[in-house]
């Protein structure tokens, strides 16, 4: 049978691709705009007809009908990574969560740590050959690509198609819908003069020729806007935004200095506007492949001079970051943090930057604090943390004793709270 006949026989409505769901399964989704709205509207509708379902996603950007608390036990969303959407069921405690390092997700539903019984996924069209590209979130949907027992892709011609390891053949689909809808977009964060700040002390630290991961948020955005004058950039991330295509469009990122995959920007999820998902359609600088791929530190840390650029809510005088919830409450996830902290460690002149305003509620709270808040889920340790960064300054830990940190920690920490955190230092025997 060719291709296109096999994709016509997989041609179905929503309502009935949803019907290959069976009670107790779990459906994984792509992250952000990867996640098929035509479907998950569909199960949404559906979802008193089952039982037991779990939807798990690493970052939901729509909120759909299952996120429901009357609904739960019909149909659960199940957070790897907490977001607008999914973020009040979390801290109510009725969509449940998952730990776990973004490059690991994939072995996880390999070994079936994770379950992954059906795949929801959207899809770019089919080429000549009957190949389908999972570009928006290739992430850990590929792996569950082996495991599930259906595969539903929402065909959508907005997709973009993309290289890497990215691919699905139309023989390994159950079935298929077809939507036409935009692809949804993601804005750039606002970005302050508090953001400005710390972006301009982590653009001083950032070589010619280095290559970047760039977190999503206000800080790593006011970061980019600074690096347009540099020159010989790579880019090996996990998400790839409108902040990365800006740096591309100003000439500072070539991807020429790159010592592992020179010449090609590699990412896991896209991101951002209309312009970017035309910008890497079938752009042979771009490649987006599994989390396991780009976020393993030890790949990841072939890139010489890796800059790692992340954002956290709250450090303590050791360097340790809570950087995914408010004490006990959670509010994002670890994401790729750890992993690209760790890579950045290993690579040859390469630096990790934990990015951090130093208060919180119009100055009221300092973000810089003697001890993490009792039940904060601690994201980068202190044994990876390298530099720590507010609009205060720069504090680099990597290889200073408990002591010396504390005062670098200070150093940065908001005029107002310095004392109080000098104080509690000795009381610590910090200092």
């Amino acid at each position: 049978m060719s291709v296109h006949a096999l994709y016509q026989s997989k041609r179905t409505t929503a309502d009935e691709a949803v019907q290959l769901v069976r009670n107790g399964d779990h459906i994984i989704v792509p992250t952000g705009v990867g996640e098929p709205p035509t479907l998950l509207t569909a199960l949404s509708e559906q979802r008193r007809s089952f039982h037991g379902v779990k939807v798990l996603q690493i970052l939901a950007v729509r909120k759909y009908g299952y996120f429901d608390l009357e609904t739960a036990e019909h149909v659960q969303h199940s957070a790897l990574f907490f977001g607008p959407a999914s973020r009040s069921g979390g801290q109510a405690g009725w969509s449940d969560f998952i730990p776990n390092y973004f490059s690991e997700i994939p072995s996880m539903i390999r070994r079936g740590q994770i379950a992954a019984d059906v795949v929801f996924a959207m899809a770019s069209t089919m080429d000549a050959h009957g190949y389908f590209s999972i570009s928006l979130g290739t992430d850990y949907t590929m792996a569950a690509l082996g495991k599930a027992h259906a595969i539903v892709l929402e065909v959508n011609p907005n997709v973009p198609f993309t290289n890497g390891n990215c691919h699905v053949h139309v023989s390994q689909i159950t079935a298929l819908v077809e939507s036409d809808e935009p692809i949804a977009e993601v804005g750039m964060p606002v970005i302050g003069p508090v953001q400005l700040a710390i972006g301009s002390y982590v653009a001083d630290l950032i070589e010619d020729g280095s290559t970047l991961q760039i977190g999503y948020g206000g800080i790593p955005d006011a970061v980019v806007v600074q690096l347009s004058a540099k020159k010989n950039l790579g880019i090996h991330s996990e998400m790839i935004g409108d902040g990365i295509l800006s740096l591309v469009e100003s000439g500072a990122v070539d991807c020429s200095r790159k010592t592992f995959m020179p010449g090609k920007i590699v990412g896991t999820f896209l991101l951002g506007s209309q312009k970017l998902y035309r910008f890497v359609d079938r752009n042979p600088m771009v490649e987006m492949h599994p989390s396991d791929f780009t976020n393993d530190p030890y790949i990841a840390g072939q890139n010489n001079k890796l800059a790692a650029i992340n954002a956290s809510l709250q450090v303590d005088l050791m360097g340790q970051c809570g950087s995914e919830s408010l004490a006990h409450v959670p509010y994002s996830g670890t994401g790729g943090q750890s992993d690209f902290v760790r890579a950045a460690n290993r690579s040859e002149g390469g630096k990790a930057f934990i990015v951090v305003p130093a208060t919180a509620k119009g100055d009221t709270i300092s973000r810089i604090v003697p001890t993490l808040a009792p039940g904060t889920h601690v994201t980068t340790s202190k044994n990876d943390v390298n530099y720590v960064i507010s609009e205060f300054g720069v504090a680099q830990l990597r290889g200073k004793s408990v002591k010396q940190r504390a005062r670098e920690m200070i150093s940065i920490a908001h005029p107002a709270f310095r004392d109080e955190l000098t104080h509690a230092a000795q009381r610590m025997n910090l200092l």
